[in-house]
């Protein structure tokens, strides 16, 4: 009796504890239910062009689209159930059949070669528990799985199962598997397909079908055999499901196709911690089309700089950087930052700072119209020397011409250093000087040499100053993104900058002459026929930098090239030869896609005109300018 007594105590005792630390364990258990409960997944981030098309996927650990439950076909439900877990809508987290069946098999085999888990239970080790074959983690995979059973509706763990599962070449989720491998979303996916991503899960890596489609066939009809079998698909289904083969695509996850673009994206929303982790949607004003033309003939462009300087590869650091803009709103329709992003990701658009040359010139012009002069004013084009012995400095016109008394129009035109020193002399420098910061630029010294464009800027910067005559005297804050869309459909729109500094007259007055740059100047190869074009070219001391600055009304487009040494790139030309050609077959790329865009420019009402000698002069209501001083000689020249 005694040892019976002792044999029941011990047996009640032992009951009793092992119920206490189960409760234990249960309780122990809350926060992994939860987690479960209120699944937040990583989900992968999308940035669309203006016409919601897939610019690039950005993403963390996981690349993953979250599928809701209503989203997912029915028969994708029968596929996995069928292969994984038949008794799934029967059971409670545990099919105790399945576990005795694989004890079975595993003593038979001597080693551990099947089990009997549930899909409650594959989600949990997924999300929650390691995959160690300890009875410890046994018993909480079983709690675990009983618990969820309790909390979650069947729909809600397979929804989570479905979009949690690995399912090879990086992907997770059914979603995902469907637009990669098939490049379809989950209504579109044939029986066979279905059956495929079904059969994933047991061994992602040796059923993918990009590696092994053989073995992914073979697999999906051994799903397809099983619903046939259960009577979940009838004879013609099977069979016409067996005879497919599905064209499978071996796609890169990111499939970006702008990489600079997105590294900016990537950049300006840095602030998010979360960027890449929760499914965002970042809508940008990027136009894919322009921005396949835009390659196309920025790759042109440096095959004939190549050819020109008959450069060896091995000498060759040749590089450059362009940027579209909408003309009204500063939208970036395209933008490149090198020729090759896979050799250099380093943005030359956005941080190559190199000088600009003559595009800072239609500045120093507009300045002067401001302030009260026109475009007829007459300016003396003679050499001037400036310093002493030891600091001498003597500017020269291209080919060491002079042009005696000419006017303003004729100077920017035909971009005369002399005549534009002349004016900065006459409307005065420190007037110039702070005009030139006040439109954004940023000049590390302060002598008459930034007039001629020894300053430094980035082309981003110049695609910004230069709204200024494009946008009618304000100037516009290139704007890449539009909006950002979080997984809860909150959005958040992005609004472009803008800055008054002239009135339409007046920026129409360099827009006027900048026509005539294409037309007669040293732009002419940007011009397009049928289209109005306004643009300067640009080339630096010892042609180490070339330019091409240029709108139409509806597009405006800045081009750089230049070597990564800052070398000379040779006497070819710069931005006449090799930079203002890009602009034309630019142009007249997107206007085979968009004929639609505007081809005139409107001349603003209160600009006049008048004929001297044959040449048109434009000119505004100057009584109305603010603070107008000018002298009775300098009156003489204006109408």
């Amino acid at each position: 009796m005694p040892f019976k007594k002792i044999f029941i105590t011990s047996a009640f005792a032992i009951l009793f504890f092992g119920a206490l630390w189960i409760v234990f364990v249960w309780l122990a258990l809350q926060d992994d239910v939860s987690k479960l409960k209120n699944y937040q997944p990583q989900l992968t981030t999308q940035i669309l062009d203006r016409k919601d098309r897939l610019v690039a996927n950005i993403y963390g650990d996981q690349f993953r689209f979250y599928a809701n439950f209503d989203e997912i076909p029915p028969r994708m439900i029968e596929a996995l159930v069928a292969v994984e877990d038949t008794l799934f809508f029967e059971h409670h987290g545990i099919n105790y059949d399945a576990i005795f069946r694989a004890i079975l098999k595993n003593l038979k085999h001597g080693k551990y070669s099947e089990g009997g888990s549930t899909l409650t239970q594959q989600l949990i080790k997924n999300t929650i528990l390691t995959r160690d074959k300890t009875l410890y983690r046994k018993v909480k995979e079983a709690i675990l799985a009983i618990q969820i059973e309790l909390t979650l509706s069947k729909e809600e763990i397979l929804e989570r199962y479905l979009n949690d599962t690995f399912l090879g070449h990086g992907y997770y989720g059914v979603k995902a598997a469907a637009q990669g491998y098939f490049k379809k979303n989950l209504d579109q996916l044939t029986l066979k397909e279905i059956a495929m991503i079904a059969g994933l899960p047991r061994a992602p890596s040796f059923y993918d079908p990009t590696k092994n489609l053989d073995f992914s066939l073979s697999r999906a009809n051994n799903i397809l055999e099983r619903m046939y079998t259960l009577g979940w698909v009838s004879e013609s289904e099977y069979k016409e499901a067996l005879a497919e083969i599905p064209e499978v695509f071996n796609q890169g996850l990111a499939q970006n196709q702008a990489p600079y673009v997105v590294d900016m994206v990537v950049k300006q929303l840095s602030y998010l911690p979360d960027l890449k982790t929760a499914g965002y949607v970042i809508k940008v004003n990027l136009d894919l089309d322009y921005q396949k033309i835009a390659q196309e003939v920025f790759n042109k462009g440096y095959q004939n700089a190549i050819k020109l300087n008959r450069l060896q590869d091995k000498e060759n650091t040749l590089n450059g950087a362009m940027i579209v803009t909408h003309s009204r709103t500063g939208e970036i329709l395209a933008l490149i930052g090198g020729i090759d992003y896979n050799k250099s990701a380093f943005n030359r658009a956005t941080q190559a700072k190199r000088q600009i040359g003559s595009t800072i010139k239609p500045f120093i012009y507009q300045n002067a119209f401001d302030a009260g002069y026109s475009p007829a004013t007459m300016i003396p084009d003679v050499a001037r020397s400036f310093g002493n012995d030891e600091e001498y400095w003597r500017p020269k016109n291209a080919g060491n011409s002079f042009n005696g008394i000419v006017s303003l129009r004729y100077a920017l035109i035909h971009s005369l250093n002399l005549a534009t020193i002349n004016l900065v002399d006459m409307v005065g420098f420190d007037k110039t000087y702070n005009a030139i910061k006040s439109y954004g630029f940023n000049p590390s010294a302060k002598n008459l040499t930034i007039v001629l464009g020894s300053l430094i800027a980035a082309p981003m910067d110049l695609a910004k100053t230069y709204s200024l005559f494009s946008n009618e005297g304000i100037i516009l804050e290139p704007q890449l993104i539009s909006q950002l869309i979080s997984r809860d459909g909150k959005v958040e729109t992005f609004y472009t900058k803008q800055e008054e500094f002239t009135t339409p007259q007046q920026a129409y007055l360099v827009t006027s002459i900048l026509q005539e740059v294409v037309n007669n100047g040293t732009g002419r190869r940007a011009r397009v026929r049928g289209v109005d074009v306004a643009g300067k070219t640009g080339t630096t001391n010892n042609n180490n930098d070339a330019w091409f600055c240029g709108f139409t009304p509806d597009t405006q487009v800045i081009i750089w090239f230049g070597n990564d040494n800052n070398g000379s790139i040779g006497n070819i030309g710069g931005g006449t030869n090799i930079v203002a050609p890009i602009f034309s077959d630019f142009i007249n790329g997107i206007l085979k896609i968009d004929p639609s865009l505007k081809k005139r420019f409107v001349i603003p009402e209160g600009v006049y005109q008048k004929t001297i000698d044959k040449v048109r002069y434009f000119y505004t209501d100057t009584s109305k300018l603010p603070d107008k001083k000018i002298t009775e000689e300098e009156n003489k020249l204006i109408f």
